[in-house]
């Protein structure tokens, strides 16, 4: 992640540049960071979870949305757009705010080359502040390779990866289960 300047910004004067930007940024304690564009095999990852989510929680108390809506992280006064998240229960937006919420239980981030590691350390370090946040996914986009981090009930956090195409992946802190052949689907190495 490379500041677009030097130069502080408040997170109103963020909010105010957001709404009129044709880009999407980040924020983080004061900086702006452009956000990367997206590729055929990152937009299919994430059509292809965000269907089978939707329609698993067509009647369940869980909301699903994409890089749409924003995420921020009072502790470390953070401005972001996950790829993917899942909310259970009522929504908690910041105040005088309808496009940014606080409380996620799921959150998938789709590697790319430029993020990967952003993705895997501080931005992880940054969603575990996060009270309600209990599951994470990353997925590469480049080949089947799959990170799955699940919060305990004793506050540690356990990796999993898997790289099998056939294998089903069970998440924790949701009634989901999909297998990597459907996160996969149409994707072309």
């Amino acid at each position: 992640m490379q500041a677009n300047e030097q130069h502080y910004y408040s997170p109103e004067a963020y909010l105010e540049l957001e709404e009129h930007a044709e880009f999407r940024s980040e924020y983080h304690n004061g900086q702006i960071f452009p956000m990367a564009g997206g590729t055929p095999n990152h937009n299919r990852i994430v059509v292809n979870l965000v269907s089978a989510l939707d329609s698993a929680f067509a009647d369940q108390p869980y909301d699903v949305f994409t890089s749409d809506l924003r995420l921020w992280i009072p502790r470390k006064r953070l401005y972001t757009y996950p790829d993917v998240m899942v909310v259970a229960g009522e929504l908690a937006l910041v105040e005088g705010r309808k496009d940014t919420i606080t409380n996620p239980v799921a959150i998938v981030e789709v590697l790319s080359e430029s993020t990967k590691n952003y993705d895997r350390g501080e931005k992880f370090e940054f969603y575990r502040t996060l009270f309600s946040f209990r599951e994470y996914l990353l997925i590469d986009q480049t080949k089947i390779h799959v990170e799955h981090c699940t919060k305990t009930t004793d506050n540690t956090w356990l990796l999993a990866e898997y790289e099998d195409i056939e294998t089903t992946l069970n998440f924790a802190a949701i009634p989901f289960q999909i297998s990597l052949t459907s996160i996969y689907k149409k994707v072309a190495f």
